[in-house]
């Protein structure tokens, strides 16, 4: 088998295991992007989901985020 025809046998598995893949992280802008994506190295993607809400609740852009107090 040739690298070539590896490839496709590995994204045909991972095409029928995965039809219609998604991200698990929810986020809206790149923002919530970065900083759910630097939370989920340290927890799960399901508890980044519940921890994020209230943290962009209380800052919801970067500039809320610089003002707050250590």
């Amino acid at each position: 088998m040739t690298p070539e025809e590896n490839k496709q046998l590995i994204l045909a598995e991972l095409d029928r295991l995965y039809p219609q893949p998604k991200p698990e992280l929810h986020f809206t802008n790149p923002y919530e992007t970065l900083v759910a994506v630097m939370l989920s190295a340290q927890c799960t993607d399901a508890r980044v989901n519940i921890v994020v809400q209230d943290l962009f609740a209380k800052y919801p852009s970067v500039a809320a985020l610089a003002e707050a107090e250590p």
